[in-house]
């Protein structure tokens, strides 16, 4: 791709049906210099990529907004090669900000030595964390117009829309007509005529502006035509009729796209305006979004966090229900993130601030829906291709009813014409065309709503078909962070021995460290002061606590300084089968007792395999841990074990699955398994909010629940269904409609409604998926 090629994206406000995308997106192809458009009704955004010629960009605007629409540009991240180069580089380093922590489980599953450097993790975490922030630069900017104030197209009551007062002057005019009318029979066709102009001016205005830019047959021009050949063959009353009808349903239509748009608009709404940012010790208020990446925030208990970001001090329990789903509240201290939108429980929090707010998770997750909107699925690009030939086939068809049974079989003209004019409104293919993106749209909110981001429509088709998934291991089934899960007292009591442990461990970021501190903390174990500290490269750390000489190291560097029983070095293999890393504690040169340590699996993960070996779909894990270590994670979850991996080996075992014929889905962190990912039907990262690389899978679990992978699969086999439902309901009542019409049972009147009625049901049987909620997994 050349440096010219830019990128812009447009609020474009009165689209409310897939025709009026169809129409913009033909009227902008044509411009010179357009490479590619798309366009989402749902989200209500335009985005083009062109080539940088500065007339270009006041050429588009103004092409669309002579079909009628109101276009606004957004901020945008103009270059795209700039923007690819800074995705990459966030995917390069990221790998370091992510990987640390399964590097640190290989190693604690090698190697079970406990010498540890103390500063080293420290780093590496920072080290990415700031690649992490780097990698959103250039999207900032383009979130700006969507974060605080704009709540897309249709804004306001409908009342107060163009095309809402269009329809009451229609409604008014034929009215007053139908009361003129009574009192004047002579001058009714004229009357009614004048009333059907009301709303057929501007919708002609928009059929020829439509035509000129490519699209002949649209329902502008569709209902052009029939309510002027009413006229002509002496039906005024239905054309009025007719015109007002098709104004409703153009309102209806737009009611109903606008609510599936403030589903996920809804979300940007969680967020405060406003914030409390702590400064030289002074409390100061500050509109949300201004917030620097690095301000201290104060929030206090019952108010929403504006802004995401690490907790600095205070503990309190933090309801994440509007953003995650998940009911019961969390608890939190220093240095947990929290999420911006979120509710502050019970204490005061300060609270730092590492994301802007065009680029915190809620921002972001908006983004990728509306991106996700624009791209089209398999079906929808199916049906919009079949609508390109049906319509005109319908035209001429109409044609043909209009003219051969006068001219061959000798019928009335005005009887055939008016059938003909019937069977141009039925066929419409709007209810047809809306039938897969409302339902894809809906879903797509409802997923995010829900913490399951899916990247456009294709992927919501195939997550459905998926027949095995592979998860990763580390920080995917399991927590990613290892836990002590045994303490034995050899000589001491097992608080004593833990109690001495955490001394040693006091300042170091370790993973297994970090562990043992863990455990004393949420055992409430005051921990001693330490004398002479000294970490032993590789082996262990010693120190004098408590008047005592104290060392921690692995089983071997132990060995090296008192021998160990024969029923001590067995219990230490016992755990060591269970995939556990031992630590042993010497005191006053003899063993006093031994902790184990473990990376264990995530609350639900039993269960949401469960629900996946429910619904017939196989399970492996792949992991780069050594085997004893996975092996024993795997027969505790029941999933089947590939171990000791390297990324280009998990990338062939999804091969080999993909040529047994299986659909493979791969669940990793979307990082270090970028090959398996992208080699996967569906590549899908989970992760914690923030840290999960959203930008680089088909898909996200935001809230790192394996059950929420299931979840996924479900919703798009409901959506699937959905659209099903949609085309049998769009398709079945043009059917009847088109028969009756023939026959003569039904009009005009009637055949509008098959279209707008259509299209109505349609899209309340599309919005019926954002009703969906989480269900709760139970083992």
């Amino acid at each position: 791709m050349t440096s010219t090629i830019q990128q812009s994206r447009y609020r474009v406000e009165g689209m409310d049906c897939a025709s009026c995308a169809s129409k913009i997106d033909t009227a902008v192809r044509r411009l010179q210099g357009v490479e590619d458009v798309s366009v989402s009704v749902t989200a209500g955004t335009m985005t083009v990529k062109h080539q940088g010629d500065e007339a270009l960009a006041p050429a588009i605007a103004k092409r669309v907004s002579g079909l009628g629409y109101k276009v606004i540009p957004l901020p945008s991240n103009n270059t795209q090669v700039a923007k690819a180069e800074v995705d990459t580089h966030a995917c390069g380093c990221g790998h370091d900000h992510h990987d640390h922590s399964s590097h640190d489980h290989d190693h604690e599953g090698h190697d079970h030595s406990h010498g540890h450097d103390h500063d080293h993790d420290h780093d590496h975490g920072a080290h990415g964390h700031d690649h992490a922030g780097h990698s959103h630069e250039a999207e900032g900017e383009a979130i700006a117009g969507l974060h605080g104030h704009d709540h897309g197209p249709t804004s306001g009551p409908w009342w107060k829309s163009a095309k809402g007062r269009l329809t009451i002057a229609s409604g008014v005019a034929v009215a007053a007509a139908w009361a003129i009318g009574k009192m004047v029979p002579e001058l009714d066709a004229w009357i009614f005529t004048a009333a059907m102009l009301v709303g057929l001016i501007p919708i002609a205005r928009r059929a020829f502006m439509a035509a000129i830019a490519g699209t002949p047959f649209s329902i502008e021009m569709l209902m052009t035509i029939a309510a002027v050949g009413a006229v002509i063959i002496g039906a005024s009353e239905e054309a009025a009729a007719v015109v007002f009808l098709f104004l409703i349903g153009e309102l209806l239509e737009g009611v109903a796209a606008s609510k599936a748009r403030a589903s996920i608009q809804s979300l940007t709404d969680l967020v405060p305006k406003t914030a409390l940012v702590e400064e030289n010790g002074k409390i100061s208020e500050l509109p949300a979004e201004d917030l620097p990446v690095g301000a201290i925030i104060l929030v206090r208990p019952g108010d929403r966090i504006s802004a995401d970001g690490v907790i600095v001090s205070g503990e309190s329990s933090i309801d994440e229900a509007p953003v995650t789903g998940e009911s019961t509240p969390v608890r939190k201290g220093a240095d947990a993130t929290v999420f911006a939108g979120t509710v502050n429980g019970d204490a005061v929090l300060r609270v730092r601030v590492t994301a802007a707010a065009a680029d915190n998770t809620i921002a972001r997750v908006v983004k990728l829906v509306e991106e996700a909107q624009e791209s089209k699925a398999p079906t929808e690009r199916f049906i919009d291709r079949f609508s390109r030939y049906y319509t005109p086939g319908v035209v001429v068809v109409g044609a043909l009813v209009a003219i051969i049974p006068p001219l061959l079989l000798g019928g009335p003209w005005g009887e055939w014409v008016y059938k003909g004019l019937a069977i141009l409104l039925i066929g419409c293919p709007c209810a047809l065309v809306i039938s897969t993106p409302a339902a894809i749209a809906a879903s797509l909110s409802s997923g995010a709503r829900r913490g399951l981001l899916l990247k456009g429509g294709a992927v919501l088709e195939n997550i459905g078909k998926v027949t095995a998934v592979a998860f990763d291991k580390t920080g995917t089934l399991t927590e990613g962070k290892p836990k002590v899960t045994d303490l034995i007292g050899l000589g001491m009591s097992e608080t004593e021995v833990l109690r001495l442990a955490a001394a040693l461990e006091t300042g170091s970021s370790h993973p297994l460290a970090q562990a043992i501190l863990g455990r004393a903390s949420a055992d409430g174990i005051e921990i001693p002061s330490i004398f002479d500290a000294k970490a032993i490269g590789g082996k262990g750390v010693n120190g004098t606590v408590d008047g005592l000489d104290v060392f921690l190291g692995s089983p071997q560097a132990v060995a090296d300084k008192v021998s160990l029983a024969p029923e001590q070095s067995a219990r230490i293999a016992a755990l060591n089968d269970e995939g556990k890393t031992v630590s042993v504690l010497l005191a006053k040169g003899s063993v006093a007792g031994l902790l184990a340590m473990r990376d264990e699996p995530r609350a639900d993960t039993a269960a949401g395999l469960k629900a996946l070996t429910d619904a017939g779909i196989k399970t492996i894990m792949l992991t780069g841990d050594n085997k004893r270590t996975a092996q024993a994670i795997g027969k505790t979850l029941g999933i089947e074990v590939r171990a000791e991996l390297l990324p280009e080996d998990k990338q062939r075992i999804v091969g080999e699955l993909k040529r047994q014929g299986l659909r493979v889905a791969k669940v990793g962190d979307g990082i270090n398994d970028a090959p398996a990912l992208a080699a996967a039907d569906v590549g899908i990262a989970m992760g914690g909010g923030t840290d999960v690389a959203l930008e680089t899978a088909d898909a996200a679990v935001l809230h790192g629940r394996v059950g929420d992978v299931s979840e996924m699969i479900e919703l798009s086999k409901r959506t699937m269904s959905n659209i099903g439902q949609n085309i049998t309901i769009a398709l079945g009542l043009k059917g009847v409609f088109l028969v009756t019409t023939i026959i003569g049972i039904t009009g005009l009147w009637p055949a509008i409604l098959a279209d707008t009625g259509a299209t109505v049901l349609v899209t309340m049987n599309a919005l019926r998926l954002l009703g969906g909620k989480r269900k709760p997994v139970t083992a």
